[in-house]
């Protein structure tokens, strides 16, 4: 392990003099083909690693050729050639891991790899030259993503002329079945010069030592800054085990500004700087680590195994690039003095679950009880348990909602106390007048929805339990539950995303800015739904009418990446968004599945990275796929759209097998036609909830094998609804409390006023990605479903209500 030892105690050199420039990319293509390694054919897209972007862009995926590790703790290399020879910048990273395989991997430059073989033990050294880190990822981290205009500048003259990618498995139980990895990074390069350039400082100490048994240990690490100044963007901490929280900051004047504070416990990612921060000359950068040496019986030191420790607070940063320097390190304590006045936060570890600390460092002799293969075997379980049942589902006719008043329902969960959560928009519709062109909200003179928008039920006899959200909403779209009872809802006319306590009157987070649509970190453009990660916190926002694309915050509203594009002409591609309309989360899979609405399709994606994981698709789906909702233990539900003219596939709810996407049953209403169900939530005991937007209903499905009364069958179903009719008046019935129920997720970020003025407000930086439709009000005018797209097939008429 000597090798490896040195590799991952050198300095954590970022981004020197790579070769990576794009002139030609006919010769230089073909040149890089005639000199690329064959790969296992288990790596998808291995036989495309060079991807021309146009003229001047270009991406490179490097990937593992297929490997099996054959022990824990493995440290397998790679190599790939440079393709091209002319100075260029990296602008973007895409990683390709999972917890379930990798503990972290490691990107190096080099001129000679220490072996020509397709892959190597790293025991052996990763490079016979100077090596220089390029890109780090841990475990389930997102995406590193670099401010606009900013660019890691790689090649030219003196640049080396290979990638080096390490790859290191932890705990290798996932390889039980001998599969092959292809864990890689794909890197974005552009020849186009960038006006910032990109670097990296490293903090790092080098002599802590951590007596046995010692409860508290602090490692400073100080420097005086004495170059030009730098903008500082992202961070990222490394410890090992012992590790409690590592911070980072600026010291100017005696005045001392947070950059970074993290747990080395949680996913050991590059987490963007909450409030920008600059560093200017004789600044002080310092940082501090907390160790404790409790269990141990031996002196721990610094070192590059799993059982010594290392302190190491990384810094992304660009310049001016006349001014830029690459990489810049800080070794040394210059000021102990000043830790005197460190902030107290700096001293109190960040709380983190056990099992997140066996997920983090993933090491074979921790985590052999509580593996992640272990976890998804028993949620297949689980899965096969449920699905091996013989049930139907069926209409619940006799639920007493047929007075209950409602307006458009546009959103269903279910809270922790089991009861249902009704999201709607009252005396509001979405029309053809309610936006531009430009997606602003036209009817703002009408003020918030006077009604209450909140409507919570008892699932058993719909009588009203509690209601609010009045005077706080202009059109309600999306509505999720957190495990903490937090309702999560988005506002398409806001513009916005809120988290909502049960009895607060204000919003406790809100994502975007009120009534102003855009395409960046900050805005949003009629955002859809929201899912927030029971383990983690992480929140996801699809977004949305006129965004193609899924984003992910922190727990404290924090952008951390995003993913998706616009669909192309032709066949959607995996990644690729029309309307991503509804979000499920299955943390017993740890995934993210998304209804992409026009598309006709479910695509689900991994929760650390964003990765496209598969595509659900039936020809009984139709053209739209409006929701989906997940059932713990492997049932999957979704609701479609009216068939288009000339096409036959009815509107109907649909369970699925959640592994292989099979359809299990399908059903429909009976006394009331659906018209455009839009959303659906269902429990572990498959009872069922479909909202509608135009029909203004809620329909209530249960399953036969737990009905205590008669029903009427049609399609293995049986319904109840809530009509738009009538007052607040219900019977009662004596229906049973459903069992264990999951809502949809939550999350925020407070980015504007929640009421900001409907004048003065900017749109800059929006840029309009795509123009879609709205799940909009019927128009009996013309006796057209006014669900508009202006850049595909009128819809079909509306159907006729019974």
């Amino acid at each position: 392990m000597a090798g490896l030892v040195n590799n991952l105690l050198i300095p954590y050199l970022v981004f020197q003099n790579i070769c990576l420039g794009f002139r030609s990319p006919l010769p230089v293509f073909k040149r890089y083909k005639d000199t690329t390694r064959s790969l296992s054919s288990e790596c998808l897209g291995s036989d495309r690693p060079v991807i021309s972007l146009g003229l001047s862009d270009f991406a490179l995926d490097i990937r593992m050729p297929g490997v099996t590790p054959k022990q824990s703790d493995t440290y397998l290399c790679m190599s790939v050639p440079l393709p091209v020879d002319d100075e260029a910048y990296v602008v973007d990273f895409k990683p390709h891991a999972s917890m379930d395989t990798v503990h972290h991997m490691l990107l190096f430059g080099c001129n000679e790899p220490s072996s020509s073989e397709n892959y190597w033990d790293c025991d052996e050294g990763t490079c016979k030259d100077k090596s220089n880190i390029l890109y780090a990822w841990a475990r389930n981290a997102p995406p590193t993503r670099l401010p606009k205009g900013v660019g890691f500048r790689v090649g030219g003259e003196t640049g080396g002329r290979f990638f080096v990618l390490q790859v290191h498995y932890g705990d290798i139980s996932a390889f039980r079945d001998k599969h092959k990895d292809c864990s890689g990074v794909t890197l974005h390069l552009t020849h186009q010069k960038q006006p910032l350039i990109a670097g990296m400082y490293l903090m790092m100490s080098v002599n802590t030592v951590i007596p046995p048994g010692e409860k508290v240990v602090d490692a400073d690490i100080a420097c005086h800054y004495k170059r030009f100044p730098m903008h500082l963007f992202a961070y990222r901490v490394h410890t090992h085990r012992l590790g409690k929280v590592v911070s980072g900051y600026r010291v100017r004047n005696g005045q001392w500004t947070l950059i970074g504070r993290q747990s080395p416990q949680l996913p050991q990612a590059f987490y963007p700087v909450e409030h920008p921060v600059d560093v200017s000359y004789d600044d002080i950068l310092a940082a501090r680590c907390v160790f404790s040496g409790e269990g141990r019986t031996t002196e721990t030191h610094i070192g590059g195994t799993a059982n010594d420790e290392m302190c190491n607070f990384y810094i992304m940063y660009y310049m001016e690039a006349k001014h830029a320097v690459s990489y810049m390190t800080c070794t040394q304590n210059a000021s102990p003095e000043i830790f005197r006045n460190i902030p107290q936060e700096a001293n109190i570890p960040v709380p983190v679950k056990s099992d997140m600390v066996k997920m983090t460092h993933g090491h074979h002799e921790e985590t052999k009880d509580a593996d992640k293969s272990s976890l998804l075997q028993q949620a297949k379980k689980e899965e096969e348990e449920i699905l091996d049942q013989d049930f139907h589902i069926e209409e619940a006719v006799e639920w007493p909602g047929l007075d209950l008043k409602l307006g458009q329902v546009s959103g269903l969960a279910l809270d922790p106390e089991n009861k249902l959560v009704v999201f709607h928009r009252g005396d509001r519709v979405w029309d053809e007048n309610s936006f531009d062109s430009k997606f602003v909200y036209q009817q703002r003179g009408l003020g918030p929805i006077e009604q209450n928008t909140i409507l919570v039920l008892n699932p058993s006899n719909a009588k009203l339990h509690r209601s609010m959200g009045k005077s706080l909403f202009y059109l309600p779209h999306g509505l999720s539950i957190d495990k903490n009872g937090n309702y999560w809802v988005t506002d398409v006319a806001l513009h916005q995303v809120f988290k909502l306590g049960v009895d607060d009157k204000e919003p406790l987070l809100i994502l975007g800015v009120a009534l102003q649509p855009g395409s960046d970190k900050n805005h949003f453009c009629q955002p859809t739904d929201v899912a927030v990660d029971p383990i983690t916190g992480s929140i996801y926002v699809s977004d949305g009418y006129c965004n193609s694309r899924i984003i992910q915050f922190s727990p404290n509203g924090l952008y951390m990446m995003q993913w998706g594009e616009e669909t192309s002409l032709g066949t959607a591609r995996p990644g690729q968004f029309h309307i991503p309309h509804s979000l499920a989360l299955i943390p017993d899979f740890s995934q993210l599945c998304v209804a992409d609405r026009e598309n006709g399709r479910i695509q689900c994606f991994r929760l650390e990275t964003g990765e496209f994981i598969r595509e659900i698709k039936h020809k009984s789906f139709g053209r739209e796929l409006f929701a989906v909702s997940y059932v713990p233990g492997g049932l999957l539900f979704a609701v479609n759209g009216m068939p288009y003219p000339g096409e036959a596939e009815p509107v109907q709810v649909f369970v699925m097998n959640f592994s292989t996407g099979e359809i299990i049953d399908t059903f429909i209403p009976l006394r009331k036609s659906f018209e455009m169900p839009h959303d659906v939530v269902a429990s572990e005991d498959k009872t069922v909830f479909v909202g509608d937007v135009h029909a203004r209903a809620v329909w209530k499905f249960a399953s036969t094998e737990k009905m205590e009364h008669r029903s009427v069958k049609k399609a293995g179903i049986e319904v109840q609804e809530i009509k738009a009719d009538g007052e607040h008046k219900l019977d009662s019935s004596s229906g049973r409390i459903l069992g264990r129920l999951r809502g949809k997720g939550g999350g925020g970020l407070n980015l504007g006023n929640f009421f900001a003025s409907h004048k003065g407000y900017s749109r800059k930086g929006f840029d309009r990605l795509s123009t879609e439709g709205s799940d909009q009000e019927k128009d009996e005018d013309d006796g057209t479903d006014s669900e508009e797209e202006c850049s595909a097939p009128p819809p079909p008429p509306a159907p006729s209500s019974s």
